[in-house]
């Protein structure tokens, strides 16, 4: 595939009528030609100029990128089709006209912050394991865990899939009962990865809530509320799905053109000015 193609099925994604993987399903089924032939592959090239048509009628334009944070609450799954007829969070974002999908998910029982956009390129590469994007968790646990087997969490355990990468864990709070509250951040998105792990070590989880992804965090927002995005957080995303650094993500752009930024304590040339005006005296 040429750097001027891209695949049919993304194409077909951006512009709304569906997310990636029902699009795939929709070219598999025969429903889109391109230039007037049927192609039945997903990964099918197209170029800017070919015609594309699903179901004989031609593709949307693609809509105004949008991005939203849910404080998605507990009893709500993240997919959009349930066949048990199980909540899902799309109840509760009625409000928007655009079609978003979930970057990443969130099971059943878990809450905290859900980023929703239509822009499939920066959810893709958001959670792309490639791209180590930190999330961080409140996490209730059964027994405070010790110093030994919070190391053990920091290094990596071996689940059934293969090893956990190295994170961060430190205990936060201790409840009456001896139970404990662990912040943990991890660059992984493995299925159910925070549970298992604490599975695991015979730490089992009563509660569990992603307070930010991507370090786009959960204040400022009510549980089961919906929020769109400021510029800053947009930018700090574009910033880290191209691989910059998420310590420093958006620290540009906090400065104004046309306003100098702030000199560090330690500049070197503030404390020879200083030294000179010393002596001047």
């Amino acid at each position: 595939m040429s750097e001027d193609t891209q695949r049919i099925s993304k194409v077909i994604a951006r512009t709304g009528l569906a997310s990636r993987r029902e699009a795939e399903s929709i070219v598999e089924s025969g429903r889109v030609k391109v230039n007037g032939s049927v192609v039945h592959h997903p990964g099918h090239p197209v170029a800017e100029s070919d015609r594309i048509t699903v179901d004989d009628l031609p593709l949307p334009a693609p809509p105004r990128h949008v991005y939203y944070l849910l404080n998605k609450p507990r009893g709500y799954i993240t997919g959009r089709n349930d066949p048990e007829e199980r909540k899902t969070v799309f109840e509760l974002i009625g409000g928007i006209k655009e079609r978003v999908e979930p970057v990443g998910r969130l099971d059943m029982d878990t809450e905290g912050v859900l980023l929703l956009t239509n822009d499939g390129d920066l959810a893709h590469r958001l959670t792309h394991p490639s791209m180590h994007v930190p999330k961080r968790y409140m996490v209730k646990v059964w027994r405070a865990p010790d110093e030994k087997t919070l190391n053990r969490i920091r290094n990596g355990i071996r689940l059934e899939d293969g090893r956990t990468a190295p994170c961060k864990a430190r205990v936060v709070e201790t409840t009456d009962k001896g139970n404990a509250w662990v912040e943990v951040t991890v660059t992984e998105g493995k299925n159910r990865l925070i549970r298992r792990i604490f599975e695991a070590v015979n730490h089992p989880v009563s509660k569990l809530r992603r307070e930010s992804f991507a370090t786009i965090a959960v204040r400022n927002c009510e549980r089961g509320k919906l929020r769109p995005l400021t510029g800053e957080e947009v930018r700090r995303l574009q910033e880290i799905a191209a691989g910059g650094d998420p310590r420093s993500a958006g620290q540009k752009s906090r400065y104004k053109k046309g306003f100098a930024r702030p000199k560090p304590k330690n500049d070197k040339g503030t404390r020879k000015r200083r030294t000179l005006n010393k002596r001047r005296q």
